[in-house]
């Protein structure tokens, strides 16, 4: 792999990652627009790619350092019979980030091979921006907007379910939570850190599953290392201005025209260029 491959690929990882616009999807779409042959049936691709998310996971931690103390401190309590609002949310993280975990060890073989088919990324890329476009426009009036440790356990859960379409290249794990968080009632700032909150355990776990598979690839181990460095850097500053965002008057309207533009432009082109 290339040097400017692996610092786009890297940079793109951690910005897309965190924005509501599928990392998957424009990990694998990107390259293929640029000209750049990305080898997707290598076996040591997919590792790689995951392995870039611990570079991910490790900056959310940090971002997030106080709330996972206190959230830690919540749950050990819990566990001695002590009732807090982080006990409860941190109860709630856990609840949520089942489903996709289960159906992501049941389902990879299967949805695997949905990587290579860029067709169907573009698709879903488009699909994606028109669920975020529609599902971000809750009225205030409709629901009492609430703080994540509100948040019942069943809707937690039903936010954790949301990410199971992420699963599928071109659906955004951040965007599909963030939805389902405006759903259940919680503020737009609110919707997103608990949708960072709830990614941080599958994302680390993903980046941890795959890494013994870089054994069997040595040359990737340096890219890996070099990439999640540059991945972590770009998250951080991601998930800052994501924050500061949807603190003020940001709306995942704006990410859903995006991705449906972004995707369709895709499609057409596949269609007039299809890949080798």
């Amino acid at each position: 792999m290339s040097l400017l491959l692996l610092i786009l690929l890297s940079v793109l990882q951690g910005v897309t990652e965190l924005f509501p616009v599928s990392s998957l999807g424009h990990t694998l779409l990107m390259p293929a627009l640029l000209g750049v042959r990305l080898d997707r049936h290598a076996p040591a691709l997919l590792p790689f790619l995951v392995a870039l998310h611990l570079g991910t996971a490790l900056a959310l931690l940090w971002y997030f350092r106080h709330r996972w103390i206190a959230l830690a401190k919540g749950f050990l309590g819990s566990l001695r019979g002590r009732s807090s609002a982080d006990g409860h949310l941190a109860w709630g993280l856990i609840v949520g980030t089942i489903p996709a975990g289960m159906v992501g060890l049941c389902l990879e073989k299967p949805l695997g091979r949905l990587f290579h088919d860029l067709r169907v990324v573009a698709l879903a890329l488009m699909v994606n921006g028109i669920v975020l476009w529609l599902g971000g426009r809750r009225n205030g009036a409709d629901l009492p907007e609430r703080e994540p440790q509100r948040l019942t356990l069943r809707q937690a859960a039903l936010v954790g379910l949301a990410q199971i379409g992420a699963l599928v290249p071109g659906f955004s794990r951040s965007g599909l939570t963030m939805v389902a968080g405006l759903r259940a009632g919680l503020s737009r700032a609110a919707a997103a850190e608990f949708s960072f909150l709830l990614g941080t355990p599958i994302i680390l776990a993903a980046g941890v599953l795959e890494l013994p598979k870089l054994r069997h690839h040595h040359a990737q181990l340096a890219s890996a290392a070099m990439g999640g460095l540059l991945t972590g850097l770009a998250a951080y500053l991601s998930v800052r201005f994501l924050m500061r965002y949807f603190e003020g008057h940001g709306r995942l309207a704006a990410f859903g025209t995006y991705c449906f533009m972004a995707g369709a432009l895709c499609l057409a082109w596949l269609a007039w260029y299809p890949p080798v």
